[in-house]
């Protein structure tokens, strides 16, 4: 295999391949452009366009657009009506947006451990993490695989919570057969330029609700409403009122647009992402000092991230070291996620390690390799080499 590229060896690449990364078109650019070109680029007729598109593959009712992931998920919590004194459950193992949207309305995050094979909350450990001021569970589909939605669901039900589904990486996933977007109250979906689809930045929140589907619309814009039924009074067609205090968290129609390009091709990087997961798994399975994704037989995931996890009890070294011998490699590996509460903020708030014994020793082990539609089936072989390179180096 040589020496390795950290000891002054011949990189396996001769390029930097990044962990993720968008794929724009001729059509992307020139749906873009007649927008542009077009007398409205911003609260225009393209987001509701976009809105239908999304409700319309998802099998949803109502979709709502977001400047971002994020800010759809302080709207799904503004909707659910979560206020100072509640709690919302959420996974450890997610970025912090999760647990944020609760601290944005006056809500406390509590974390439940996670499923140590799909790393996705585990159902099992929800109902002891429930008090009586829970509100709502946000289950976070990692990685583009859905969480167990099922139980879930279930649970919920039983405790009276709203279930708001954190599917950033899972556009398109399918869990029992039934499409992420149709399984929880509300469901947000993210378009950052490594999601599946991309509007550059943007988010969305797709409902089945009709109730909640208003306060979202009336919450992305500053709480204010257009509508002559919404009003206490009308004075004419340039009158509007604010009833809520909102933000300002509209998509703008040239982001919208290209998100009405993008998702015209869903399919094409669905295939691809699997395609290339694929040929991971067949490459990992097997390797010592590699644990690869598991996935369950009743779920299609969306693939946003392949993360392995390092076997480090059968390795001479640290995660921190393979790493950085991967990346020397010309491979862009990524690590997905700190725990939420171990963020110097959250240890502000009181939380404190060893809460989610699990997703702390996900957290300690696990390496994102590349996955992307745009990579090639050369990209592909490059990753696995250099993996297989630095990882029998190392081996005890």
């Amino acid at each position: 295999m040589g020496t390795l590229a950290l000891f002054g060896g011949k990189p396996v690449r001769d390029s930097f391949l990044p962990y993720g990364h968008h794929w724009l078109d001729e059509d992307d650019m020139q749906q873009v452009v007649q927008t542009l070109k077009s007398p409205v680029i911003t609260q225009g007729s393209v987001v509701e366009q976009f809105e239908e598109a999304v409700a319309d593959y998802t099998g949803a009712r109502y979709a709502v657009a977001f400047s971002s992931g994020t800010a759809a998920l302080h709207g799904a919590c503004h909707a659910a009506g979560l206020e100072n004194g509640d709690e919302l459950l959420t996974s450890a193992n997610t970025f912090a947006a999760s647990a944020n949207c609760a601290l944005y309305v006056g809500a406390q995050p509590v974390f439940a451990d996670i499923d140590p094979r799909t790393y996705n909350i585990d159902p099992g450990g929800i109902e002891n993490r429930l008090s009586e001021r829970t509100r709502a569970i946000v289950p976070v589909d990692f990685s583009g695989q859905p969480a167990d939605l099922d139980p879930i669901m279930k649970l919920a039900e039983k405790h009276e919570l709203v279930v708001i589904e954190d599917a950033a990486h899972a556009l398109g996933a399918l869990y029992r057969g039934r499409k992420v977007g149709t399984l929880a109250d509300m469901t947000m979906f993210s378009f950052h330029p490594v999601k599946l689809v991309t509007t550059g930045e943007g988010g969305m929140i797709v409902t089945d609700h009709r109730e909640w589907y208003e306060k979202l619309k009336s919450f992305r814009t500053h709480g204010v409403s257009k509508e002559p039924s919404r009003m206490g009074r009308y004075e004419g067609p340039w009158y509007y009122e604010m009833n809520d205090l909102g933000y300002n968290y509209r998509m703008t129609d040239f982001q919208a647009a290209l998100g009405v390009s993008q998702i015209k091709k869903i399919d094409r990087f669905l295939y691809l992402r699997n395609q290339w997961a694929q040929l991971y798994q067949q490459a990992f399975s097997g390797i010592d000092g590699i644990i690869p994704p598991y996935q369950p037989d009743d779920i299609r995931s969306g693939w946003h991230l392949y993360v392995i996890r390092l076997e480090l009890e059968k390795l001479k070294t640290g995660r921190k070291e393979i790493f950085e011998a991967l990346r020397a490699e010309n491979i862009g590996v990524h690590v997905h996620y700190l725990p939420v509460y171990w963020h110097p903020y959250y240890e502000k708030l009181g939380y404190r390690r060893g809460l989610c014994p699990q997703a702390e020793a996900y957290y300690q082990t696990a390496i994102t390799l590349p996955l992307f539609p745009k990579m090639t089936k050369s990209d592909v072989e490059t990753v696995v080499e250099a993996v297989k390179k630095v990882v029998r180096f190392f081996r005890k």
